[in-house]
């Protein structure tokens, strides 16, 4: 009696290369979960975590009483 489901039997399932073929398949999935939470999340600049002397002295607004 062959359960409910098995496509294949246990000696193809076992085979080296089915095994490899699953490691790539898992690999493949983490990396596209990984790009996927990345392109959800809000980007990140660096460059917003350390000032830079290359900021303005004062504002150049059209309202010159306004916050730098």
């Amino acid at each position: 009696m062959v359960p409910m489901g098995v496509l294949l039997p246990d000696s193809i399932m076992r085979h080296e290369a089915i095994a490899v073929l699953a490691a790539f398949v898992a690999i493949n999935t983490i990396v596209y979960v990984t790009l996927s939470v990345a392109k959800i999340l809000p980007k990140v600049y660096v460059s917003d975590w350390f000032t830079t002397r290359n900021r303005r002295a004062e504002t150049r607004s059209i309202h010159p009483d306004a916050p730098i």
